[in-house]
């Protein structure tokens, strides 16, 4: 009892006087309750027997009183009585050489552990660079003799005993090094502040570095947006379509390259940013306020405008490129026309401007007269094609075709010819009918063949020219539109060549008149240059034109079938990868509201599911290559399907983006729930009372349903505790609830954190309860990188028993916790 009352600092009740039996029994009964008081569960231990001196009994008792008052009480870290005392002494050694502490029997056997802890705290009492390992005596014997006469450690263990055992007793050593940890207590006090310091200091320097981080990453995104904007916003075109096909191009190597990392950094940067928010939040801190112009809600912004300006480039390219071809249809057509009408209306003025009829005879005259007749109604048949040529260039200005100029120019000289063409024909036409009275007869066999030759000529012109006209089309119906409209012309052939036949059979017959009768005609229609020899000519080469124009529109017909063909596909896989895409948004938007299983189970559900989502990428990769094989073949429409290549895109980045914001939001809630000390049981209590009061299951609750969720929690609160509460949870005023507000303000009371006042006082114990701390103290107590950063941010201290040196460790605790700009 003695024992127990000196050992615990207690007074136990008094003990029996007498000497027999039955009142030492009382008296170590009395001994055991007070021992059980304290918490300590004695097995097998009896008052009998230690009263009958059973030595194994009484032994057990000792070492459960030692255990309990000189051991249990020892704590590193959170870890207690044996573990604790084992990690104190291991840390304490580490800096010696041949000292390995693994347990409390043979790794003491040689003394240089009690040395080392001697040496460790008291470094003048022992000199450790001359002790020897191979010397185990000498070393045990100087730790127990300094122990005792300079700590006041009693000599409990027997050096030679030590040496001489295979395994020396565990109790006994333990026992001993335990009166070493309390004679070394103060000391113990101060490392325990050291590593608080250097709790708080780490937390403070992992925060600034994610802010830095947060920094350059938002400094980064914005400057990229700044410069991709105007390059989406220029819509300047280009005159050939080379170059708009260019254009294209890079805006697809854009979309399928050069965007999709930017939205991940842009995930990542919220993501970042809400993180940091909550390390910050958990360890006390004030809020992270980005520079000027940096806040989530600005990079959102701008990004905004990024995509405004994107909305619609990729229609004006295309658009772009379908006027170019356009306009190069137009511009080779305007050419093959004017080439086919310059041909026609070679030498044509110096044939109007000749004086043949002056020395002509009578018959002469009459055929001058009918071949300019001829010839006003071959010049009447050309006034179509030039029109059409007027027209084409008209559209080509109006088109703002880049070679207008040049194509004005030609389309100016035509025009003007055919005025001069229609005066020098109203000219000769005046001379020869003055002359006509004096003319009296005509081969009317001549003028016959000539007005049949020159519709027919005209007709073969047009013929050929409808034969070589170039012609785009985008669809199958287009391309059997003109296979029809050809077969009709193939169907007008034989009446055509009927007609050939008759124009012939005309100049045939005059052939044979002129022979018959002597005609002095020289073998010449004078009303006509149309030749027979011409009209075959011309004819064989319609014949010719035919086969090719039909196999022009066969190969446009396969290929605009090719053309449908991948627009078949493309819509196939849109129709599946778009409700795809929304179903896998409506799972995620279950799945984060519903409970199943643990935080942990949801975020490897989640990202089992991620994982899903990213191996959906080669089917959309697949559709981007269907896209761009579209785009090239210049597809604009799709009837086999309501979705774009830009639903898709735009589908799929919001699903990758969503479902790493999911991911974040589980991750936060396990960050709160382990800094806060929430069970899983409690997580899903909460969970489940979110989930009710989300009446709307948008993942938020509004201030009403926030307000009915409090009071079913058995909160009774007036208008101003709930303004108050809602200014916790709400700080930004946006009337809802988020369920991660709403974990922090269930908790939030009860966390375990550190404070200014603990870092304050933990600077007190290594300044040795002075009201400043200095430059040595620091780099003796904490480790180098972190005294060093301690160093650089403390203000020097000014007060009146302010030493060389001397920082103010309490502004800076303070720093720590409040507004600060570290």
């Amino acid at each position: 009892m003695l024992l127990l009352e000196v050992i615990s600092g207690e007074r136990l009740a008094k003990p029996e006087r007498g000497k027999m039996r039955v009142h030492k029994i009382s008296n170590v009964n009395k001994a055991l309750d007070f021992i059980a008081s304290k918490g300590v569960k004695l097995v097998s231990i009896g008052a009998e027997e230690i009263v009958d001196g059973n030595v194994k009994m009484t032994l057990g008792m000792i070492w459960t009183i030692i255990l309990r008052f000189a051991i249990q009480d020892i704590s590193v870290e959170e870890t207690s009585a044996k573990e604790g005392l084992l990690l104190w002494c291991q840390r304490k050694t580490a800096p010696y050489k041949n000292v390995n502490i693994q347990n409390f029997h043979i790794s003491w056997k040689d003394g240089l552990g009690f040395c080392a802890l001697i040496h460790r705290h008291r470094p003048e009492l022992i000199d450790y660079g001359k002790l020897r390992k191979d010397d185990p005596l000498t070393n045990l014997n100087t730790a127990f003799d300094v122990a005792e006469k300079y700590l006041d450690i009693p000599k409990m263990l027997d050096a030679e005993d030590i040496i001489g055992t295979l395994r020396p007793d565990e109790k006994a050593i333990m026992t001993y090094v335990s009166c070493y940890y309390h004679a070394f207590s103060g000391a113990q006090k101060a490392e325990t502040a050291a590593n608080r310091i250097c709790k708080v200091l780490a937390v403070n320097q992992e925060n600034e570095q994610l802010m830095e981080d947060y920094e350059k990453l938002a400094s980064d995104l914005l400057e990229w947006i700044r410069r991709t904007i105007p390059w989406l916003e220029n819509r300047a075109p280009e005159n050939t379509m080379q170059a708009m096909q260019q254009k294209l191009e890079d805006f697809r190597d854009y979309r399928r390259l050069h965007k999709p990392p930017k939205v991940q950094e842009k995930c990542q940067l919220e993501i970042n940013f809400n993180t940091l928010q909550t390390k910050l939040r958990l360890s006390n801190r004030p809020a992270f306020m980005p520079s000027e112009g940096k806040m989530v809600s600005d990079i959102n912004n701008a990004w905004g405008g990024l995509e405004q300006a994107e909305k619609g480039y990729e229609e004006w390219l295309l658009n772009e490129i379908r006027r170019l071809e356009r306009l190069d249809h137009l511009a080779e057509k305007f050419r093959q026309k004017a080439s086919i009408h310059e041909s026609w209306t070679d030498g044509k003025e110096a044939m109007l401007q000749q004086k043949d009829y002056e020395i002509a005879t009578l018959s002469e005259i009459k055929a001058l007269l009918k071949k300019h007749e001829a010839f006003e109604s071959d010049l009447a048949a050309h006034q179509d094609r030039v029109e059409q040529i007027a027209a084409i260039a008209q559209e080509l200005n109006e088109l703002d075709y880049y070679d207008s100029p040049s194509v004005n120019a030609r389309c100016q000289k035509i025009c003007d010819q055919w005025d001069n063409l229609g005066a020098l024909t109203q000219k000769r036409r005046e001379a020869l009918e003055r002359t006509e009275k004096l003319l009296e007869t005509i081969d009317q066999l001549y003028l016959e063949y000539a007005k049949r030759a020159a519709p027919f000529n005209n007709w073969m012109e047009g013929a050929m020219e409808d034969l070589q006209d170039t012609f785009i089309v985008h669809t199958i119906e287009e391309i059997q539109g003109l296979t029809t409209a050809h077969e009709q012309f193939k169907a007008t052939l034989p009446d055509a060549d009927k007609e050939r036949q008759a124009i012939l059979g005309i100049h045939n017959e005059v052939s044979k008149i002129v022979q018959t009768y002597h005609v002095n005609m020289a073998g010449t229609n004078p009303y006509t240059t149309i030749t027979p020899q011409e009209i075959n000519s011309k004819w064989e080469h319609v014949r010719q034109l035919v086969p090719r124009r039909d196999q022009a529109l066969m190969e446009e017909h396969a290929r605009q079938q090719q053309n449908e063909r991948l627009r078949k596909q493309f819509g196939a896989q849109a129709n599946v990868i778009g409700p795809w895409i929304q179903t896998k948004m409506e799972e995620i938007g279950r799945i984060s509201i519903e409970m199943h299983g643990t935080l942990e189970d949801q975020l490897n559900h989640l990202r089992q599911y991620e994982k899903s989502i990213v191996n959906y990428k080669p089917k959309i990769d697949q559709l981007e290559g269907d896209h761009q094989q579209i785009q090239e073949a210049l597809i604009f429409d799709n009837k086999h399907t309501n979705y774009t290549m830009e639903h898709i895109r735009v589908g799929w980045e919001q699903l990758l983006t969503t479902i790493a914001r999911t991911i974040n939001e589980v991750e936060n809630q396990i960050l709160t729930r382990d800094a806060k000390g929430i069970s899983q049981e409690q997580m899903n209590e909460f969970r489940a009372s979110f989930n009710h009061f989300d009446r709307k299951k948008t993942g938020m609750m509004d201030c009403e349903d926030f307000r009915a969720c409090l009071i079913s929690m058995g909160y009774n609160m007036g208008e101003a505790e709930f303004a108050r509460i809602m200014s916790i949870v709400d700080p930004n005023r946006m009337g809802v609830v988020t369920f991660q507000a709403f974990i922090d303000f269930m908790s939030r009371e009860t966390a375990d954190t550190d404070t200014a006042d603990q870092v304050m006082a933990s600077f007190k114990i290594l300044a040795g309860d002075k009201n400043y701390i200095t430059v040595d103290e620091l780099r003796r107590e904490l480790p180098p990188d972190q005294a060093e950063y301690c160093i650089a941010r403390m203000a020097p201290y000014h007060g009146h028993d302010a030493v060389p040196g001397a920082l103010d460790y309490m502004s800076f605790s303070t720093a720590l916790y409040g507004e600060s700009d570290l």
